[in-house]
């Protein structure tokens, strides 16, 4: 071996050793803290096993007995939720904070949008109805006596668990007893905003960090010992994988006679665009523009656009009408990333695929088959991009079947 390739090998020892050290010192600082030791089996608990309408999965208590041993151990939790969109991940968080109300202690959901926390909210809510455990919603947007009355509640110890967006990390958002913390969608947040809301707890609180698309930061911080990680690897029983296809912008018939095939099947359409109006520096469709398309060419259907500059209230109409099957094709930007669930919608298109990411287009991936049905991801690109491949190369099985004619 050449001096060269020796210099080389000492260099990258010497940087993965320094990282791991680093690492190994900030989780031995880490362990070294008093944790605030929870009750486990409280009465909030055990109501709330009783509440929920469905069993849960193998892998969703493999994980609630991890965290559980973590509220006993006397020492901070800090700990890493992975599973995709639509395993369970909010339940298991759900059942961290009732046993944080059970020990006396109040806890934290911070998401990213609006949207996400008031699906948070709503779905929470249903499940600790009759439970004794209170529940509120934070937003950005929310009224000033509103607010008011809703940041007093909470100093005073008479909310168990307070969901919101950035709103919660303001320096008026006061806790009584902050003892848990989950953060969804870790990685739309910085380091300081994660500081800023365990600098509200008196005590070092748990922290249960979740995401369904890992970012090369997170993995680093598992994988070198920042944080535990544990694993969601199941999906609800009933759920069936959604098909992915990759095809040519320019076969927009096949695109069109598919939907038409799916919406005779009272089935309803996510159609997504990187940009909410024309531009004149980027030669992209926007969603605007299209949704005057696809209600021309869907004309017995109704078509509505949302996007992130509409009023919240513009925007709650157009999710509920779309929710309850008023309207059947969704052309959207996406605002709609996070927090959506539609278990009738089952085909999510997205145009100029190649300028999305990873982490977002498993995201709007995953807004599809949230229920029993077959559902369908069709990425749509120009010819020539790294995205796209032919049919000539494609497996048969990763094809999409229209009645005769194949999607790629």
């Amino acid at each position: 071996m050449s001096i060269l390739n020796y210099a080389r090998q000492r260099l990258i020892f010497d940087e993965f050793y320094i990282l791991r050290l680093a690492f190994a010192l900030k989780q031995k600082k880490q362990k070294e803290k008093e944790g605030i030791i929870f009750n486990v089996d409280g009465e909030s608990k055990v109501k709330l096993r009783d509440k929920i309408p469905f069993k849960l999965t193998g892998a969703q208590k493999r994980v609630i007995k991890s965290i559980k041993e973590d509220f006993v151990s006397g020492r901070p939790m800090n700990r890493l939720l992975q599973g995709d969109v639509g395993s369970g991940k909010t339940v298991v968080a759900l059942v961290s904070c009732v046993i944080a109300k059970d020990s006396g202690y109040q806890s934290a959901i911070m998401a990213p949008t609006e949207i996400l926390a008031s699906q948070h909210f709503k779905g929470i809510s249903e499940f600790i109805e009759g439970t004794g455990v209170r529940a509120e919603l934070l937003l950005g947007g929310a009224g000033k006596k509103q607010r008011k009355q809703a940041l007093d509640r909470l100093e005073n110890g008479e909310i168990d668990i307070l969901i919101g967006t950035h709103a919660v990390l303001q320096d008026d958002v006061v806790f009584s007893k902050l003892g848990m913390i989950v953060i969804d969608e870790q990685h739309k947040f910085g380091v300081k905003q994660r500081a800023a809301l365990i600098s509200k707890a008196e005590k070092e609180p748990h922290i249960l960090i979740m995401t369904a698309t890992p970012i090369p930061r997170t993995l680093s911080m598992s994988i070198y010992g920042d944080m535990d990680v544990s694993v969601i690897d199941e999906m609800p029983p009933g759920r069936k994988p959604v098909k992915t296809a990759i095809f040519d912008a320019k076969r927009k018939k096949d695109l069109y006679f598919f939907i038409e095939q799916r919406l005779k099947q009272g089935d309803r359409i996510y159609a997504v665009y990187p940009l909410v109006e024309e531009s004149e520096k980027m030669d992209l469709r926007s969603a605007i523009e299209t949704a005057k398309e696809w209600a021309e060419y869907f004309s017995g259907y109704r078509v509505e656009i949302l996007h992130g500059r509409m009023k919240k209230d513009e925007k709650e109409r157009i999710m509920a009408s779309f929710k309850s099957g008023e309207t059947h094709i969704l052309v959207s930007t996406t605002v709609i990333e996070v927090g959506v669930d539609v278990p009738e919608a089952s085909v999510m298109v997205i145009e100029h695929a190649e300028r999305f990411g990873l982490s977002q287009l498993h995201q709007l991936r995953g807004r599809v088959g949230r229920g029993s049905r077959q559902s369908y991801c069709l990425l749509v690109g120009r010819a020539g991009t790294c995205l796209l491949y032919t049919s000539d190369a494609a497996d048969e099985e990763d094809s999409v079947d229209l009645g005769g004619r194949r999607i790629i």
